[in-house]
């Protein structure tokens, strides 16, 4: 029974991802382009077809199509259930990892956020301000809601705001400063005024602490993965990259796996600490 129930919910939470995932995928088409998130509904960009309901179950939808629209006949993307599924998983192993809790529903709405900037910068090399910004502001929340729920008491809650404020602030100092420096050093702009203000975002989520820890994965991660490209051809030295998937992806890896990353690096380095 309790396998069962263990089951119904790992479904369950799969499903919400999912349909979550199908509304990001409309954000990240429609906000670029200026277009309203809510009307009108989902439909085919190619023929404008509205959508029916077996056509928008997410992942399953794109499968009962093939890949292309009913009435037209173009392809769709297999980005869009690729999207949807990854949203689902995300939100699976959040759920395994924190349970009920407020972290649970707290890092589902980050997740989000950071994948939806992610695939925008992929395709527009921008970072729209009124995702960094709202998102900003719903982790102050975030963390005004955690510090308030472990004590009612206003100290922890002020101490547990003053967190995510300390956070943006540090992301946005350093990697404006970051910016500041490449643009001098390589002669070019180094970084995108975007990255800074989502490392401000993340801050807010993560605290100073994690942020660092999320930024320094990112610079690792994105050094080898231009490296390679470079070497490789498919970029030239002064070609731009997207930087915010890999803000995204080292703030991910935190949520995961940031306690146990940063206590082996303080064991490994500051032993008597």
């Amino acid at each position: 029974m309790e396998a069962l129930i263990e089951a119904l919910s790992a479904l369950i939470v799969f499903a919400v991802g999912a349909s979550i995932g199908s509304f990001l995928n409309v954000v990240v088409y429609r906000l670029p382009a200026k277009l309203s998130i809510l009307w009108p509904p989902s439909r085919c960009p190619h023929c404008l077809h509205q959508l029916g309901k077996r056509e928008n179950i997410p992942v399953f939808g794109w499968l009962w199509l093939r890949g292309r629209c009913r009435h037209c006949r173009s392809r769709i993307s297999v980005r869009y259930p690729l999207v949807e599924a990854a949203t689902g998983l995300l939100f699976l192993l959040v759920f395994w990892v924190y349970g009920f809790s407020i972290q649970t529903l707290g890092y589902w709405a980050f997740l989000s956020w950071l994948l939806t900037l992610s695939l925008i910068d992929l395709d527009t090399m921008t970072l729209p301000n009124s995702l960094t910004q709202s998102g900003l502001v719903v982790g102050l929340v975030f963390q005004g809601t955690v510090g308030f729920l472990l004590s009612s008491q206003l100290p922890e809650v002020s101490q547990q705001l003053m967190s995510g404020i300390v956070g943006a602030v540090v992301g946005l100092w350093l990697f404006d400063t970051i910016a500041f420096v490449g643009a001098i050093v390589f002669g070019q702009a180094a970084m995108g005024g975007g990255d800074a203000k989502l490392a401000a975002m993340m801050g807010a989520w993560l605290g100073w602490k994690y942020l660092l820890l999320s930024g320094f994965i990112a610079c690792m991660v994105g050094a080898f993965a231009g490296g390679g490209a470079i070497a490789l051809g498919w970029l030239n030295r002064r070609q731009p990259m997207p930087f915010g998937p890999f803000l995204a992806l080292g703030a991910g890896l935190t949520i995961f796996l940031g306690e146990t990353l940063l206590s082996t690096y303080l064991r490994l380095f500051f032993p008597l600490s």
